[in-house]
Formats: structure tokens, C-alpha cells, sequence
């Protein structure tokens, strides 16, 4: 982990700072074959530094980060979107670290373990991540991930 983003906008007495998630940010992969022009049967088969993370490898390194941060004061973990399942981990796994966790339209995974598993469910049935299937690349099987190339001018279908 490294620090990606200097402190921001903050009350005296406070400090934040961002941090890059196994896989993302600066080790994050922006494969030639996604880019202009498109390659997209070989993009769907290029190994990608995503492959074999989990949710758990995330809940591990920032519970890792917030064990550092605890000397220098109360820990506020932010998570937007999929951000959310990991800060909901590492309030679960150590909750007398942390002091308070701010969700910008994220996941709380508080009855089942990770989205996916809230996806499966009755009221799930009708959300609009059907539709974005249209736009998947490739087996995720292959590369590790699944892929999706939101780079197009199609537009998905609903059915009904």
C-alpha cells in the first residue's frame, strides 16, 4: 500500500490521506489492447493484476493500514460503491480501530456476506446490472476477471 492522494481539505487537528487497494491505482493494469484502437479478443484473454484478489485481500489491507493509522488519532474510513463492502469488513474484523464509516453510495454488506450474494436475491431481480451484460468481454474464467467495455457507442437492451 501506498499513499496515492496528499491530505486534503480537513478540520485542524486532522489528517487524511488515500490509499490504493491490491490491485488498483498504481498497480493497476491499462492493457494497449483496451485502448484505441481496440483489441477486444485479446484484451478478453490478458492476465490482469485483479485476477485472484478477493474482498478479503482488501478487508486485509486496510485493516493492515488502520492498525498504523490508530497511533496518530480516531480512524474514518470512507467507501464509495464496492469501497463500501471492504470498510464494512474492517469494521467487522476490528471495531475498537475505527471510529466512524462514511458510505458515498456504497455497499453495506451487513446480512450477506458480499454483493454478489445480494445480487441473488428476490428484489435484485429487476436492477439494471442485466442490461450491462450486453457489454461483458470475454470468458472471466480465462483472465481471472470479468471484463466489460463500457468504451462502446452500443447501448444495452432491456428485456423484459
Amino acid at each position: 500500500m501506498r499513499r496515492c492522494a496528499p491530505p486534503v481539505a480537513r478540520r485542524p487537528g486532522s489528517e487524511s490521506a488515500g490509499f490504493d487497494l491490491p490491485g488498483h491505482g498504481l498497480d493497476a493494469q491499462y492493457p494497449v489492447a483496451y485502448q484505441a484502437p481496440q483489441d477486444l479478443d485479446a484484451w478478453a484473454d490478458e492476465p490482469s493484476t485483479l485476477a485472484g484478489v478477493t474482498l478479503q485481500d482488501d478487508i486485509d489491507a486496510v485493516t493492515g493500514i488502520v492498525r498504523r493509522l490508530t497511533e496518530h488519532g480516531p480512524v474514518v474510513l470512507v467507501g464509495a460503491s464496492l469501497g463500501g463492502a471492504t470498510i464494512t469488513g474492517v469494521g467487522n474484523q476490528i471495531p475498537e480501530l475505527v471510529n466512524r464509516l462514511v458510505y458515498i453510495s456504497a455497499w453495506a454488506c451487513v446480512q450477506r456476506a458480499n454483493p454478489i450474494e445480494y445480487m441473488q436475491e428476490p428484489e435484485f431481480a429487476d436492477n439494471l446490472m442485466g442490461p450491462l451484460a450486453a457489454f461483458n468481454v470475454g470468458d472471466p474464467a480465462r483472465p481471472g476477471v470479468g471484463r466489460a467495455n463500457y468504451r462502446t457507442a452500443e447501448s444495452p437492451t432491456r428485456t423484459p
